[in-house]
């Protein structure tokens, strides 16, 4: 079977690179061997979805089909440190409508999954992984071991920070683990959060709580393997009170209404997204911590950002030439690396127990919160990509 493209991987990234070519004159392969599968109740992993990449959701008709009672706009966001500092970000004083969305993962997935299905130019090819990958001078075959090989001039590698379709291309990446894990869970509160976000730099991680719609929020606490393990260990009381004691009890009690689970944290950047007929989209080029909240908009933005530098191409031209393939590395190169080493050094200034950076990094706060300016600066590159 020959495609144009073929893109192994059908999470978030993958499957909106192949919602974002609807229309278009190429023919795609989707290589996903597990569909979606979404929570009876409220799903524990969100995501806080920019506006930039609301918009982009948008144009390729996913946004909207989205249930609107499952979403919740952040309003507002307030950031405190582990000694009194504080910084707040509004969506008004920043002349915007909101600072992100939060939505369930499992009802993208599933909304994007039903697009690409739609699809008359996507090949769906589900239950199978390939196992062999070889680059040729005009094509890249994959073989599999129940099915035919099939042919493509472009492989897009949309399969997660361990990436196979990475490793058979030869592409380097550095992997750090934090030595973290993000422990995940929802909770009905007491108080209304009034679609305001929360984030604590704690000497045992950074805890958020994120608005979802009514009196509920999803918690996101990024800490040690071992105290991550102590929390996954906890009763649902009692998780639910040690949450709100280290919330310093601005929502009142809360309940837990989902099961909390937990994911390791890795930074990972790789030499380089592209090479001849690969391109990597999503955590497959690049992982961040989570306390910025903007992992899975950096993957949507390198979907709409190969999607366009293919669909601009005219007919003649190879989707596979690495040429086309580095203009597309160069328009992703900025923003990636900004957020990785911001989080990154974010990370790593307040896991320090050292009191003289402590007082720093709490001062850098307070100083920032009182900078109109520099803040709103921050507000709209965290909301559009750029200054």
């Amino acid at each position: 079977m020959d495609f144009d493209l073929i893109i192994v991987g059908g999470g978030l990234a993958g499957a909106s690179v192949a919602a974002a070519l609807q229309g278009s004159r190429f023919r795609v392969a989707l290589v996903e061997p597990h569909p979606p599968v979404v929570a009876d109740g409220w799903d524990s992993r969100v995501y806080a979805v920019s506006p930039s990449s609301a918009e982009f959701l948008r144009e390729i008709g996913i946004w909207q089909h989205l249930d609107a009672g499952r979403i919740a706009p952040v309003q507002k966001m307030s950031i405190h440190g582990d000694a009194g500092g504080t910084l707040e970000f509004s969506a008004y004083d920043s002349g915007l409508p909101e600072l992100a969305w939060i939505v369930e993962s499992g009802r993208i997935h599933r909304e994007l999954w039903e697009t690409v299905r739609r699809q008359h130019n996507v090949t769906m090819l589900g239950g199978s992984v390939p196992d062999s990958m070889t680059i040729e001078r005009d094509a890249v075959a994959l073989g599999f071991s129940d099915r035919k090989p099939v042919y493509g001039r472009l492989v897009v590698g949309a399969d997660g920070v361990n990436s196979w379709v990475r490793t058979r291309a030869g592409i380097d990446a550095e992997i750090t683990p934090y030595e973290e894990k993000g422990v995940v869970a929802n909770f009905r509160c007491e108080h209304d959060h009034r679609n305001r976000a929360f984030q604590w730099f704690r000497p045992d991680g950074i805890l958020a709580l994120l608005p979802l719609p009514g009196r509920m929020v999803s918690m996101v606490w990024s800490c040690a393997n071992g105290h991550a393990d102590l929390l996954l260990a906890l009763d649902a009381e009692t998780l639910a009170r040690r949450v709100g004691e280290a919330a310093g009890g601005v929502l009142g009690a809360l309940e837990l209404v989902s099961v909390a689970q937990a994911f390791p944290l890795r930074f990972m950047r790789v030499a380089s997204p592209v090479k001849a007929r690969v391109a990597l989209v999503g955590d497959a080029a690049h992982a961040i911590h989570p306390l910025s909240g903007h992992g899975i908009n950096l993957g949507f933005q390198d979907a709409r950002a190969l999607a366009q530098a293919l669909k601009a191409l005219p007919p003649w031209r190879d989707p596979g030439d690495i040429a086309v393939l580095r203009g597309y590395a160069r328009t992703r190169a900025e923003e990636p690396f900004l957020l990785q080493y911001t989080t990154h050094g974010l990370n790593r200034l307040f896991g320090s127990g050292n009191p003289i950076m402590s007082a720093l990094r709490n001062a850098g706060l307070n100083l920032t919160d009182r900078l109109p300016v520099v803040r709103n600066a921050l507000v709209r590159y965290a909301v559009s990509g750029r200054f």
